[in-house]
Formats: structure tokens, C-alpha cells, sequence
């Protein structure tokens, strides 16, 4: 792969991460990568004609931009170099989960795809990091898993879930979760649904705790497979 700036990569996975994978010919628009960057218009469209010129992007001015197979190569490259570095330093260097995202942002730009293979080798391929999100392989491809938001798990029709991930790796979330003792892998059963908040009632072994909505809308669940 030809060398990448720190800034183009960082770009490369952004777009590649707001992209709807479910949706045909989706463009992500310049606002939102701006937020995502948190620099200014201006700086996110001297950066995408750079992609472009590099054939790294689709850019269309006004309307916004995908990336070419080349760039999506990269782009998840990248992530998988992320998300392995996540996956080492939570489970070998004991590092709590709020702590490792930005340290892997840094270790992600290390341009060494022999390293990599030998790192996920060492690991023995994990598929999925400490957020729970996929890692892909050395061919790209992504673990799959059919999860749901714990805000839209169904109550009323099967109330045990295993905890897949979060969507967000906000540190003061993260170590919330630390504290009442939420983490990934964790079989809960959802007891109730409690209108005020749109709270939902938990529980788990001998604990019993009440979360409201903004934290079930960011935990990813799935259904056990013997409940």
C-alpha cells in the first residue's frame, strides 16, 4: 500500500465508518466530517480533493463523498490495525477499556502490515475488540453479528441478552460501566421497562440496577444462543 499521511488515514476512516453500509451509493457530507475531525469546512475540502487527486475518494462538491475501493482498503487497513492494538493492550498490557482508544490511534499509523499479521497471529485472530466492535481480517472482511440497541430489546418476548459492545468510547461512559459492573460479554435480563426516562430495569446474578435511556441507547446486545 502506498504511504499514507496521518491526516489522510484519519480521513480515509472516518468516511469509512459515517458511510450506511446499508444504503447504495452513500455520501458522507462535509458537515459531518468536519464535526468528526473537529476542524473546519474549509480544511475538510482541501483535504478531500487531496484524497480525490490520489483516487482515494469519490468527491462530489456540495453533496459529499464515498471512497474508491482503494481508499475503503485502507481505510479499514487501518481500523484493523486500531482495534488489534485495542484488543493488545486491554488483554496483555492490562489497560482498562476508557484508556486504549487513543493510545491505538497513535499505534494505528505504524505503517507495517508484517507487524499486524504477526501481531493478530500472537493474539490469535480475535474477532472483535474490547468495545465490542468487529475487527476485520487480513482479507478485510468483518466478523458478523446480529445485534441490537438494549433500548429496543423486546421485552415482553425474550428478556435475556449477552452485552455485544458500545457505540460510544466516551471514558466517563466507559468507566460508568466499570462501576456497575456492565462489560462485554455480560448476560443480563431485562426484567422491565419503565416509562419515566424510557429507563429499563436489569439484572444480573445478584444485581439489580435501573439505566435509563441515553446508556441503553449506546450498549449493543444479542440474543444467547441456549437461553
Amino acid at each position: 500500500m502506498a504511504k499514507l499521511t496521518i491526516a489522510e488515514e484519519n480521513y480515509l476512516k472516518t468516511i469509512f465508518l459515517n458511510v450506511d453500509s446499508q444504503q447504495e451509493d452513500c455520501l458522507v457530507n462535509t458537515n459531518t466530517l468536519s464535526q468528526a475531525m473537529n476542524t473546519t469546512a474549509g480544511s475538510v475540502t482541501d483535504m478531500l480533493k487531496k484524497l480525490s487527486e490520489k483516487e482515494l475518494i469519490h468527491y462530489i462538491p456540495y453533496k459529499g463523498v464515498n471512497l474508491t475501493e482503494k481508499g475503503k482498503k485502507m481505510a479499514i487497513f487501518t481500523l484493523r490495525k486500531q482495534r488489534l492494538w485495542e484488543y493488545f493492550l486491554v488483554t496483555h498490557l492490562k489497560f482498562s477499556w476508557d484508556k486504549v482508544h487513543e493510545i491505538a490511534e497513535q499505534l494505528e499509523h505504524i505503517d507495517s502490515e508484517e507487524l499486524i499479521e504477526k501481531l493478530d497471529e500472537y493474539l490469535n485472530y480475535p474477532e472483535y475488540d474490547p468495545h465490542g466492535d468487529p475487527i476485520p481480517n487480513a482479507k478485510g472482511e468483518f466478523p458478523q453479528r446480529k445485534t441490537i440497541l438494549l433500548s429496543d430489546f423486546p421485552v415482553n418476548t425474550y428478556n435475556k441478552a449477552i452485552i455485544a459492545g458500545v457505540l460510544t468510547h466516551n471514558a466517563d461512559f466507559l468507566k460508568f460501566l466499570d462501576r456497575i459492573g456492565i462489560h462485554i460479554g455480560l448476560e443480563i435480563q431485562i426484567t422491565e421497562k419503565i416509562p419515566f426516562e424510557d429507563s429499563m430495569l436489569i439484572q444480573w446474578k445478584n444485581k439489580e440496577i435501573i439505566i435509563n435511556r441515553s446508556i441503553t441507547n449506546n450498549i449493543l446486545v444479542y440474543k444467547p444462543e441456549n437461553p
